[in-house]
């Protein structure tokens, strides 16, 4: 064991967090530690590092143990050093040595004792174990991978904002290499790219790892085990978040069941005793049951619990076809380019997720489409009877801070009365006094929540919104996805939550060099054409590889052609070994051939798969996708023998030389 909780107890006030837990981290473990909001996730890891103290039981720790944490708090870290500097800090020990040889290295110019000599040996023999040669490399690749780029880790950490800050701080854990990284909520800040290299890079990863987040695709690919703080208590499942749906669904219902056979029993026995205790041949039996009952080790009933956000948008009037048009819009920030003379049309009904990786400007086309952020050059235009209302990410742009929860609730203009908007914000957990608190005073997640529900009351017809999953938990995620499948409105969002992009968005649209590329179809179907595009990329290179290596291979064959009679004399060439490689060198024209046709329809069939009317009737996308299938299969076995071919024309050539 290298980390845990002993018959655990942590009370804050008057609330119970959890009672009597006990859980052990053991080594090579990925955990998800889950929970509804407010039910003490951050507060747990605090415990395990010590920065809050037990009401009873114990931490155990491993003597040599050491523990990362990555949390919300760093981001009150400023300094003045660049990123690189930030994230090498994680090797202290590597850093002293350098700075100890350097300072030898000067000492020993001027002083060559055998002495110093001797320590610089042995320093540089200690850079050597700590492998301190490689730890620029190491640095440089793993900010890189959290989506730095090469100019970037040279500049000052203040420099940058809060997400990219805490990538900063997750490169410097992930270097420190800890026997156990806390991640509270690592994807709150990373796009989809930086997503997908943490996963590659956690799963591999030699410590045990325990992560809070709200992501169940990450979840899903990154845990073996779920840790779930439910009703003061921890339940432990063996799995993934996925199993641990499941799992958790049948032991309620198993434990329901027992709880109403064992109240059938009971009832059952209360009417023995109730006909028999008046009967004196049957009172001793009357009170042997009573005390066999009085002895039961009750079994409570149980019923899935958990805080319901009542979520539900509803609009004032219908837009008209076109919501908004943005045409030969260009944007750009100093000398970054985010788009240029691109364009794209919004239509009712649209429901669009626009995503890609961070830097590239998703946020600022979003204002674009709201109206917010200047341009240069072309126009945007909005659509007839437009209501819109925008949910930014970050939360002071939308909310007014000096205002309590209710005012700013009443200045949304819905029209409500202060009875409907206090049933409202107690539906987002705002109970009691919480609703005269001042915005200021709020947590990142209850100002989300307060942002999200001015956006629920503004009835919109087109909502514009900015990681509105950010602070919210699973569950409130699950209501969110349910409450925009059945809105009536359209509407486009930035999101990192693949789950949640997979969930709501009919349409795509990513920003790719400088333009906006709009796919017709929902995140799975895009990430499967991505996928066929990249296989296409690399099948072409592979083939241009191939011409090239054939055209040097019939070079050679004309090189060692007979200059004269008495060369060939002197080197007869084989006609039997010569006809052969004839042979192979015109069926490799003849596979070039049929591969182009086989190519040519294989593209079409891709082209045919992306189109409106194929995608919307099943039995045309089934008939399209098999053909297309048959397509790639014929395509392969082309290539395995385009290939050996290839290798036999070498082997003879080789032969004839």
């Amino acid at each position: 064991m290298l980390l845990g909780l002993q018959n655990a107890t942590f009370e804050f006030g008057a609330r119970t967090i959890f009672e009597n837990a006990t859980w052990h981290i053991h080594p090579n473990e990925r955990i998800g530690l889950i929970g509804y909001n407010g039910t003490g996730k951050s507060t747990l890891l605090k415990i395990l590092v010590g920065q809050y103290r037990l009401s009873a039981g114990t931490v155990e720790k491993g003597r040599e143990t050491t523990i990362g944490f990555l949390h919300q708090d760093l981001l009150s870290f400023d300094t003045e050093d660049s990123i690189l500097q930030v994230a090498m800090s994680a090797f202290e020990r590597v850093l002293e040595v350098e700075k100890e040889l350097e300072d030898l290295a000067k000492e020993l110019e001027t002083n060559p004792t055998d002495e110093l000599g001797i320590k610089y040996a042995d320093l540089l023999n200690e850079m050597d174990v700590l492998d301190g040669y490689s730890v620029h490399h190491k640095t440089e690749e793993i900010l890189q991978g959290l989506g730095f780029s090469n100019a970037d880790v040279s500049r000052p950490y203040k420099e940058f904002s809060g997400g990219w800050r805490m990538r900063v701080l997750l490169a410097k854990m992930i270097l420190m290499a800890p026997d156990v990284l806390l991640l509270d909520e690592p994807t709150n800040h990373l796009d989809l790219p930086s997503i997908e290299w943490l996963e590659r890079y956690l799963i591999h990863y030699k410590g045990s790892v325990v992560i809070v987040s709200h992501d169940r695709f990450f979840l899903d690919r990154m845990v073996n085990k779920i840790v779930e703080i439910y009703q003061g208590e921890l339940h432990i499942y063996s799995g993934n978040y996925t199993y641990y749906q499941t799992e958790k669904a049948v032991r309620i219902e198993m434990q329901k069941r027992a709880f109403e056979n064992q109240q059938d029993y009971i009832r059952q026995q209360e009417r023995v005793v109730e006909r028999f205790k008046a009967k004196a041949s049957k009172a001793a039996m009357a009170q042997s049951i009573i005390k066999k009952l009085d002895k039961i080790e009750r079994i409570e009933d149980t019923n899935l619990e958990r805080p319901n956000i009542k979520i539900n948008f509803s609009i004032d009037k219908q837009p008209g076809k076109v919501l908004c048009t943005v045409k030969d819009i260009s944007k750009s920030f100093a000398t970054t380019k985010i788009v240029e003379n691109t364009g794209a049309e919004i239509s009712r009904g649209d429901k669009i997720a626009l995503i890609g990786a961070n830097g590239k400007g998703k946020s600022t086309l979003l204002r674009i489409v709201a109206g917010v952020e200047p341009f240069e050059g072309g126009e945007r235009t909005w659509g007839h009877n437009v209501v819109d209302a925008f949910y930014a990410q970050h939360q002071l742009e939308a909310l007014n801070i000096e205002n309590p929860i209710l005012e700013e609730m009443e200045r949304a203009g819905s029209g409500k009365t202060t009875l409907e908007l206090r049933t409202l914000m107690g539906c987002f957990l705002f109970g009691g006094d919480d609703i005269d608190k001042k915005i200021k005073v709020l947590s990142g997640g209850e100002k989300a929540r307060v942002a999200l529900a001015k956006t629920i009351v503004s009835k919109a017809n087109f909502l514009l919104l900015d990681e509105p999953t950010n602070h919210l938990d699973m569950h409130s995620v699950e209501l969110l996805v349910e409450a925009l499948n059945k809105y009536e409105g359209s509407f486009i969002l930035v999101s990192h939550d693949r789950y949640f992009v997979s969930k709501t968005a009919n349409k795509i649209w990513e920003i790719d060099n400088y333009e906006i590329k709009e796919f017709n179809g929902g995140y799975d179907e895009w990430m499967e054409w991505k996928e066929r595009q990249a296989a296409n990329v690399a099948v072409g290179d592979k083939k241009v590889e191939k011409v090239e290596k054939v055209e040097r291979v019939e070079k050679n064959i004309e090189a060692i052609a007979p200059v004269n009679p008495k060369q060939q004399t002197l080197q007869p060439i084989d006609k039997e070994l010569k006809k052969e490689l004839q042979k192979h060198k015109n069926r490799f024209a003849q596979l070039e051939d049929i591969i182009a046709v086989v190519s040519k329809t294989k593209a079409d069939l891709e082209t045919k798969l992306g189109q409106p009317d194929i995608l919307a009737d099943r039995t045309k996308f089934v008939v399209a996708e098999k053909a297309y299938n048959d397509a790639v299969l014929e395509l392969t076995i082309l290539n395995g023998e385009y290939e050996t071919v290839f290798e036999k024309v070498m082997e003879l050539e080789e032969k004839m030389v």
